[in-house]
């Protein structure tokens, strides 16, 4: 990692992420996104694959509009090396039920934003 990213920026990157993730309306997320998410970025779960800061808002609306009121949180700290992260995180619905916690591993820009996050769902099965 940069020496330029320091642990403090990059923290505040990652929960404005996911403070992008709790915005409801779309100029918010947006404005969220366009902090820390590389206009290009890609942004790859199990349920989609989202090219670029548009589609990716668009798809967190569409999570929206199935849990309204929900919101993302870290639940992790993070994990870092090079210009990779990993951390783990839950959506808290808003009755305060969680869904099961994710975890995703994030790569950064040159210039400190996310470039590609790849997310899963749910913890790893035993084997």
């Amino acid at each position: 990692m940069k020496d330029a990213h320091d642990s403090a920026a990059i923290e505040k990157l990652v929960d404005s992420y996911c403070a992008a993730w709790s915005a409801a309306d779309l100029a918010k997320r947006l404005s969220l996104l366009a902090e820390v998410w590389e206009e290009t970025g890609m942004y790859i779960d199990p349920t989609t694959v989202c090219a670029g800061r548009s589609e990716l808002a668009d798809h967190i609306g569409k999570v929206q509009q199935r849990y309204p009121g929900a919101r993302v949180i870290r639940t992790s700290v993070l994990d870092r090396h090079h210009d990779l992260l990993r951390f783990a995180w839950k959506m808290v619905l808003a009755d305060g039920k969680s869904l099961p916690e994710g975890v995703d591993f994030a790569e950064l820009s040159d210039d400190g934003k996310l470039q590609r996050i790849v997310g899963f769902f749910g913890p790893l099965a035993g084997m």
